[in-house]
Parts: C-alpha cells; sequence; structure tokens
C-alpha cells in the first residue's frame, strides 16, 4: 500500500507541471513533393524560462513514383508489354524544436528544426503485362523552416509553415530485390547499382515543403 501511495505521488510530481503547459494541435494542407496533408502537436511553456517548444508531426503526400519502364528492367525483368500506370505516396514522421524569432512585423514565428523519418512507396501496374509490383525506401533525414501563426481568435489561429527536409540515401526494395548505398545489394539484376535505383525510382532527397493551415490551443 505504501508503495503505491509513493508510486502516485512520485507521478504526481512528475506530471502536475505540464499542467501548466499550452497544448497546440494543428492540421494543415499543401505541398512536399505533391499534395499532402499534415497533423502536428505542440507542447510549448512546459518548463520555466524554457525558450523552446516540441512540436511532433505526421504528414501523407502524393508523389511522383518515377519511371516505370526503368523500375521494371532494375528490379523485376526485362519485358516491356503492358501499359503502365503508376502512383507515389510518402509517409513521413517528423520532430522539431521551434525557437521564437521577431522576424518583419510577423509576431508568432518561430525558426524549427530536428529529425524526419519518411516512408515512401512506388505502385507500378502494367495494364496488359501481368505486371505489379510496388518499390519502396525508408530514410532517415533532417529538416529545418519558418513558421508563424496569424491570430483569428484567442485560441484558433490560422498558420503558414514553409522549410525544406533532407533524407540520407537508404536501400530501395521491391518485389525480391534490394540495392543498397553500401553495394550490398540482394538479387541484384545484372549490373545495375544503386545510383541505377535511385535514378529510376523518385525517393525523397532534398524536400521544400509549404503547407497551410489551422490550429487551436487546448
Amino acid at each position: 500500500m505504501r508503495l503505491f501511495q509513493k508510486t502516485i505521488l512520485l507521478l504526481g510530481i512528475l506530471v502536475m507541471p505540464l499542467f501548466a503547459a499550452e497544448f497546440i494541435v494543428q492540421a494543415s494542407g499543401g505541398y512536399n513533393g505533391g499534395p499532402a496533408f499534415r497533423a502536428e502537436g505542440t507542447l510549448a511553456d512546459f518548463a520555466i524560462n524554457f525558450p523552446l517548444s516540441l512540436r511532433f508531426g505526421f504528414g501523407w503526400a502524393s508523389v511522383y513514383p518515377g519511371n516505370a519502364a526503368d523500375a521494371r528492367k532494375i528490379f523485376i525483368n526485362d519485358a516491356t508489354n503492358g501499359e503502365p500506370e503508376k502512383s507515389g505516396s510518402t509517409m513521413d514522421v517528423r520532430f522539431d524544436f521551434m525557437y521564437p524569432v521577431n522576424l518583419l512585423s510577423l509576431k508568432q514565428a518561430y525558426l524549427y528544426g530536428g529529425p524526419r523519418y519518411s516512408m515512401f512507396t512506388a505502385h507500378f501496374n502494367f495494364i496488359g503485362g501481368n505486371e505489379v509490383f510496388e518499390i519502396k525506401s525508408d530514410q532517415w533525414g533532417l529538416g529545418a523552416g519558418l513558421y508563424n501563426a496569424f491570430p483569428i481568435s484567442r485560441s484558433w489561429a490560422l498558420v503558414v509553415n514553409a522549410g525544406i527536409d533532407y533524407y540520407f540515401d537508404a536501400p530501395i526494395y521491391g518485389h525480391d530485390t534490394l540495392y543498397s548505398p553500401d553495394g550490398e545489394h540482394q538479387n541484384s539484376r545484372k549490373d545495375y547499382t544503386f545510383e541505377d535505383a535511385a535514378k529510376a525510382i523518385n525517393q525523397p532527397k532534398l524536400e521544400p515543403h509549404v503547407m497551410v493551415g489551422v490550429q487551436v490551443r487546448l
């Protein structure tokens, strides 16, 4: 019983300071390699005299998948029949440290930066060629940008967010074939290399983004 009471007391000591913190949720849409949507949550004012806010986000974008014919040759076979249909998408997770800045007449502007993780999928379907396959790549990256909120009311605001993300090379894989930046390929076809696969597939590399949305302070 005493252990339970001590545990509750300890949790209270750890959690109570967060009740003074400000929680902000946000939804936005725009461009991130293609039409994109993003949901984010921000924790601010959670420590006395600590200037940084913490933001976590999840995004999705429809993107150009790459060259269908080259992808087929590099990952599948040398067939040329069929009419290609293709689509691409990325899902990303991001974490940012946000620092308030005075910039021109913007009163709620923040510079931000932090790590990224992207999950890219390219889907190819050769109609009449009986060939359907997906090529994927999962990458770590870093990003930075500028964010500003334009208040609409005490709780609601219009937000504008612009930045750029850089993703590091990572294995590109599909079917039973994998091409790795370090040359440790699996079931590679002919003399194709990671560079050939990266040229054929439009996985993220240097990605600018512009998003506009709304936020609410909880």
